[in-house]
């Protein structure tokens, strides 16, 4: 007799097959979720995917920025966030009201906005960067003068590790779920995982990121963890991640950072609202034509500038 987790996951299944729908899920969410998923990634990741899918309906788990990309990208498509609610704490740290003051403030700089952010701030940028590809894009850019947003820390991370000594600019918003952590969260962690090598995403603080023995993106750790050596890590992300991690190396050991490192809004979405979701469609994610163009420019941009 299935349990009532397996007769959910059929359900879903059976939904999806019928309303020709593919099921996104980012790296921070329940494990239920990911076993659910077509595809786990990161949020830029993912919302490739969803550009590429020839599914007619896609059914993105995660947090609503990262739905709006999906929209972004392709408007033709359904884009379902099955939990509206879910936020992102760091995205609402800016509007693009208050980015075109401070634009006015720094004429000359390139608006470089963490994809991590509205859609309407995207259309307010020059072009949109994810972890793993910020430090280059911004190395490849021209101006010497750059306005990062919304995230501080990884405005920082870049201004220190830019090749071309541009002037950075940052804006006070963080991911609450990184910046958390402190440097007295890494000694103690130390002192339980001796053995553990310290993997840190450059939303951390930078205390905590220049006592990590790597800094890496989400995809960056998964990467790594599939094949170092190291038999212990200790996570320096939101905690979801470790279960893909422990799931694709069982053989490894996986450690939190810190257990503070937990987004409430990436855990809202169940399999049930995932079931309501397909049935009716809705809550369903679209982005109007006068903003969405914009912002898909920014985006396409941080494409071609991170292949080059």
């Amino acid at each position: 007799m299935p349990n009532f987790k397996s007769k959910l996951l059929y359900e879903v299944e059976a939904l999806k097959s019928r309303k020709k729908a593919v099921i996104l899920a980012h790296n921070y969410q329940p494990p239920e979720i990911q076993d659910a998923a077509d595809y786990v990634g990161d949020s830029f990741e993912l919302s490739r995917v969803a550009a590429e899918s020839k599914a007619e309906v896609i059914v993105f788990c995660g947090v609503f920025f990262m739905a709006e990309v999906a929209a972004i990208l392709d408007p033709h498509k359904v884009v379902l966030l099955p939990e509206m609610a879910a936020g992102c704490p760091l995205a609402d740290t800016i509007t693009a009201a208050a980015l075109r003051e401070r634009k006015k403030q720094h004429p000359e700089a390139a608006v470089v906005t963490y994809i991590n952010s509205p859609a309407a701030v995207k259309a307010e940028s020059d072009v949109c960067v994810t972890s793993s590809n910020a430090v280059h894009i911004v190395d490849t850019l021209e101006a010497d003068e750059i306005l990062f947003v919304p995230d501080m820390n990884l405005g920082s991370y870049v201004a220190r590790h830019t090749a071309n000594n541009k002037k950075v600019h940052t804006w006070n918003g963080c991911c609450e779920s990184h910046h958390i952590v402190t440097g007295a969260d890494v000694q103690a962690a130390r002192a339980a995982h001796p053995k553990a090598v310290l993997l840190a995403h450059p939303e951390c603080q930078p205390e905590v990121v220049e006592a990590a023995d790597h800094v890496f993106s989400t995809g960056g750790m998964l990467k790594y963890a599939d094949q170092t050596d190291d038999r212990e890590m200790l996570i320096g992300t939101e905690q979801g991640l470790l279960y893909r991690l422990q799931k694709e190396n069982p053989h490894k050991r996986f450690y939190s950072l810190s257990p503070k490192m937990y987004c409430p809004t990436m855990k809202m979405i169940t399999p049930e609202k995932i079931i309501s979701s397909l049935k009716t469609l809705r809550p369903r994610v679209a982005v109007p034509e006068d903003i969405r163009e914009p912002a898909r420019k920014a985006l396409e941009r941080m494409l071609q500038l991170a292949a080059s």
